[in-house]
């Protein structure tokens, strides 16, 4: 969805002539996460009765229909809605296409597949929104164009994907099934995590341009430097994970974005925003995958695709609700005040799930 972040200046010059047109032009880029947010809880219900397959194929044509809508569209309205049709594909894809990892793999190897998984996403991000930034220095409409992708991946979907064999028996017979209540715990951290980190692909571009940097290509490729090394903390999960709790992969991946923004707010520069993108993107490298397999490892199979479908619900609910809720602060903070007081936030999420550990451990050595 950030593939068209280095065009919201851009956007935000064409539209200054409708009402709200700024916070309008920042919200094409989270309104997907609403809609993804209220279409994969549904998805994950619908999957676990009728399959994993069935949805994909439906779920990218729309995203190529919703995301490249933005190309041809004059009205920024009409525009959003383009951006609500991707954001439902979005909800109906990741989900299946979480949960079927899940299904596919077990144990050791489900953990290094997850990471995997988040890696190449990662360096997908690199592409494309490196791609969106030397486009938008085209024109603004250009980075819609690269939403076309989800079309040539359609056909290999059906070649190497398999359904699941599914126990109808067991699932009918085990309809009360529940999940244990700490699932909530991990959903809410996730909506948190995505709040405080989606400032940075919604604002850094305004940040960059109030820095004087002019090409669109230098803050896509600021943005597309954190996916990067989103990547390289990905690849490195696995072996993350063999030593470290969920609690403390968590402490250390808040403690790599509140570095992140410091970086940001004291840089007063390219070189330092970059710094901050580097530690943003190793928080966040370690931070999705061990929400994915927490969540995986605590959802019982029969109702897997509802849990994951909750789990993506608010990864993408924070992703909407980040301008919402921090963008105002803007009227009475800077945006070095503004991103000081995240990093300050983030510090106290590390020491909170440091604390949780050691909590954890003490109960459970007395036991």
């Amino acid at each position: 969805m950030i593939t068209i972040s280095a065009s919201l200046p851009d956007m935000t010059k064409a539209f200054s002539d409708v009402p709200n047109g700024p916070k309008l032009v920042k919200l094409v880029l989270s309104f997907p996460g609403l809609f993804i947010a209220l279409s994969a809880i549904v998805a994950g219900m619908f999957i676990d009765k009728f399959g994993r397959l069935r949805l994909l194929g439906i779920s990218l044509v729309l995203y190529a229909l919703g995301g490249v809508s933005g190309y041809w569209l004059d009205n920024l309205y009409l525009i959003l809605a383009g951006r609500a049709v991707l954001g439902v594909s979005v909800g109906i894809s990741m989900t299946i296409v979480t949960t079927l990892v899940a299904d596919y793999y077990q144990g050791k190897s489900r953990q290094k597949f997850a990471g995997l998984q988040i890696a190449v996403m990662s360096i997908g991000g690199i592409v494309f929104i490196t791609l969106g930034g030397i486009l938008a220095d085209i024109s603004w409409r250009a980075p819609f164009l690269i939403y076309f992708f989800s079309l040539l991946i359609l056909p290999f979907c059906y070649l190497y994907l398999k359904e699941p064999k599914r126990d109808l028996k067991a699932q009918e017979s085990q309809t009360g099934i529940k999940s244990p209540a700490i699932i909530w715990f991990v959903f809410i951290n996730v909506m948190l995590m995505w709040i405080l980190f989606f400032i940075i692909p919604i604002q850094i571009p305004f940040y960059l341009k109030d820095l004087g940097v002019e090409k669109n290509s230098m803050i896509g490729l600021a943005i597309a430097s954190s996916t990067f090394f989103s990547a390289v903390a990905a690849f490195s999960y696995s072996r993350i994970k063999d030593k470290f709790s969920f609690h403390q992969i968590f402490a250390l991946g808040y403690f790599l974005m509140a570095v992140a923004f410091a970086f940001i707010a004291a840089g007063h520069s390219y070189f330092m925003v970059m710094l901050g993108m580097l530690f943003a993107g190793l928080g966040m490298g370690i931070m999705i995958p061990n929400a994915n397999i927490w969540v995986m490892q605590l959802a019982p199979p029969e109702i897997r695709g509802r849990e994951i479908g909750r789990l993506t619900t608010f990864w993408f609910l924070g992703q909407f609700l980040s301008p919402l809720l921090l963008l105002p602060f803007l009227d009475y903070f800077s945006q070095s005040q503004l991103y000081f007081v995240i990093s300050g936030i983030l510090i106290a999420l590390s020491l909170v799930f440091m604390g949780v550990y050691y909590m954890n451990s003490r109960k459970a050595q007395l036991e």
